[in-house]
């Protein structure tokens, strides 16, 4: 009678429901990449190359694509440079500026490529609400003309070169030449559209489909007054890793909190009828509170993340943090701000442009703000910062 009486308790179902999980998580949880139970061993070498050869095949459906339209001859031969960029009469109001700033990289992946028809695919599919949004390639290789990737996109769309004509001084570092090219890149966006909004894109983040109704939402929604809240900028990417609840960041606490206080008191109500309890028990409650919010994070925040994509109404717009760059949204204002916060500082190893631009953002009293689910995809596993990983394949964590 003793035993029979322990096992009904609330204590051993919930350190029963407890250990369940744990095991159970470890081999359910184990082939998701972004989950904590992830399985580095087992399966981190094979996804790696799954994606790398699913990279190659993209890029040479891009390329594909854009050999046809420039009508190339069957030797494949490159193309001369073309750059040609159209600015917008003053006063014709054009909504938004996409610019993907680019040089080259490991070539056989054509990451430009991927970049562009993602955009081109994303304003077809948008419709006629995004008929006045620009596309602009903004070259920033110190020999443009050998980007052969950037030359054929010049054959179809503008195009702007950093090192074309004029001579710029060499920076002193490849974190300060990046900053520049950054900031040249945004300005020269500026001076050829005047748009209410940049989007800037480095040319390995791939557009999502829903990119352009968050983009909407974002402006005309949630910040339907001032541009972007009076924000500096808004993050549309942050890397997936670093997206789970254990973090520093104080909001994800606080959802984290809220994500387990709601289910647990569903879990509680399921508990109670399940089991015939009486009455409602709040030491069950926070328990089974814990154990949702232990759930969510084993599974990983940001497959949570993902079911947001349902509506652009249940993005997250929370405070932005200082990595990284891939896509970041300005409003007119706020990117001729950025031009200028960026001209008055020198990047060095250690302080690239992300963390530069955020240590600015707080000494001026500033705000940013980043989405979550990420809009774009980073395809890109060969930095053009730190190392082309010669001789050693690269993984995706």
């Amino acid at each position: 009678m003793r035993w029979s009486a322990v096992v009904r308790t609330p204590c051993c179902h919930l350190s029963a429901l407890f250990l369940l999980t744990l095991l159970l998580a470890s081999f359910c949880f184990r082939g998701l990449l972004y989950s904590p139970m992830f399985s580095r061993r087992l399966f981190l070498q094979q996804q790696s190359r799954d994606f790398l050869q699913q990279n190659l095949q993209d890029g040479a459906d891009a390329f594909s694509h854009f050999q046809q339209l420039v009508s190339l001859g069957p030797n494949n031969g490159s193309v001369l440079c073309n750059h040609r960029s159209v600015a917008s009469p003053a006063g014709t109001g054009i909504p938004l500026v996409v610019t993907i700033i680019t040089t080259r990289r490991r070539p056989e992946y054509h990451y430009l490529l991927q970049v562009a028809l993602g955009f081109l695919h994303r304003l077809s599919d948008c419709g006629p609400d995004c008929s006045d949004f620009k596309l602009l390639v903004c070259n920033v290789d110190p020999v443009p003309d050998t980007h052969a990737d950037a030359c054929l996109l010049s054959q179809l769309l503008p195009s702007v070169a950093r090192y074309l004509t004029d001579r710029v001084a060499e920076a002193p570092n490849r974190f300060e030449q990046e900053k520049q090219d950054y900031t040249y890149c945004l300005s020269r966006s500026l001076e050829l559209y005047s748009p209410e909004y940049v989007l800037l894109v480095e040319d390995d983040a791939v557009p999502l489909k829903d990119i352009f109704s968050a983009f909407f939402h974002l402006v005309q929604v949630r910040f339907p007054k001032e541009p972007l809240g009076g924000a500096l900028y808004a993050k549309l990417y942050h890397p997936e890793r670093l997206q789970g609840y254990v973090n520093p960041e104080p909001m994800r606490i606080l959802e984290w909190i809220g994500l387990g206080g709601i289910w647990g008191l569903v879990l509680t109500w399921l508990y109670t009828v399940v089991f015939h309890r009486p009455r409602f028990s709040w030491g069950v409650c926070v328990a089974l509170t814990v154990y949702a919010m232990l759930l969510a994070e084993l599974a990983g925040r940001h497959y949570l993340l993902e079911l947001r994509r349902a509506s652009p109404a249940l993005y997250n717009v929370v405070p932005a943090t200082e990595c990284c760059t891939p896509a970041m949204l300005f409003s007119e204002a706020s990117a001729r701000r950025t031009v200028q916060y960026l001209e008055e500082l020198e990047c060095a190893p250690g302080y690239a442009k992300d963390i530069a631009l955020y240590n600015e953002l707080w000494r001026r009293k500033e705000r940013a703000w980043a989405l979550e689910p990420n809009l774009v995809r980073h395809v890109g596993m060969f930095s053009t910062l730190r190392g082309s990983y010669e001789g050693e394949e690269p993984k995706l964590l």
